[in-house]
């Protein structure tokens, strides 16, 4: 069993993320499957966390790939 859960986000300019459970559900939504970035949220986080922590965690990771340091 994996301590993770994949959540599929894309973050804006003006830094707001929008998760989507599958990469399927994403792409019938219309987003660019270039712009589309798998995050492994931890199982813990994933199950008892607010929506706004897992935004936060996901938004965080998708700078960390940003900069170069994830």
């Amino acid at each position: 069993m994996s301590n993770s859960e994949p959540l599929y986000a894309v973050r804006y300019p003006d830094g707001s993320v929008s998760l989507y459970v599958d990469e399927e559900y994403a792409l019938d939504q219309g987003i660019d499957p270039a712009k589309l970035v798998r995050v492994d949220v931890p199982r813990e986080l994933y199950s008892t966390g607010t929506v706004q922590e897992i935004r936060e965690y996901v938004a965080t990771y998708i700078e960390s790939l940003a900069s170069g340091s994830a």
